[in-house]
C-alpha cells in the first residue's frame, strides 16, 4: 500500500451501502513480513465525511473487535483510506498487549471483511 499508516489512524472501508471504521493499533515488521493490528467498530456511516467527523471524537464508537491481527496480504485485500489520527488510549492498547503475551496468538490471513462477517 502506498499510504504511510501510523498507530492511532482511523481507516475507513466501504461496505455495500455505506462505510465502516477500523483503527490501526500497530504494525509489526518481522523481516519482510508485516502484521497489522486493527480494531473494528459496529458503527456504519452513510458517507466518508460522517465517518471522519465521528472519528475525531471516537468516545461514542461501539467496538465490535478490539483487536484483530492480520497478515499483510489480508490487510491489503481491503481498500482503506485514512480519515484521521487520534492518540491511542491505554485501554485501546490492552488487547494488543494481551495478544503479544499470548503464546497461542493467531495472525489471520483472512480479510478484515471476512473476519467481521461483511461482504
Amino acid at each position: 500500500m502506498s499510504q504511510n499508516f501510523q498507530p492511532g489512524d482511523f481507516l475507513v472501508i466501504q461496505i455495500e451501502a455505506g462505510f465502516a471504521l477500523l483503527r490501526l493499533l500497530a504494525v509489526e515488521e518481522i523481516g519482510e513480513d508485516k502484521t497489522w493490528h486493527v480494531a473494528a467498530y459496529r458503527d456504519f456511516f452513510p458517507d466518508v465525511e460522517t465517518a471522519e467527523m465521528v472519528s475525531a471524537s471516537p468516545q461514542g464508537l461501539s467496538p465490535s473487535d478490539k483487536h484483530i491481527a492480520l497478515t499483510n496480504r489480508a490487510f491489503e485485500s481491503t481498500q482503506v483510506a485514512k480519515v484521521s489520527n487520534v492518540e491511542l488510549t491505554e485501554q485501546e492498547k490492552t488487547p494488543l498487549d494481551d495478544w503479544r503475551n499470548d503464546p497461542n496468538r493467531v495472525v489471520s490471513d483472512r480479510s478484515v471483511r471476512l473476519m467481521l462477517g461483511i461482504r
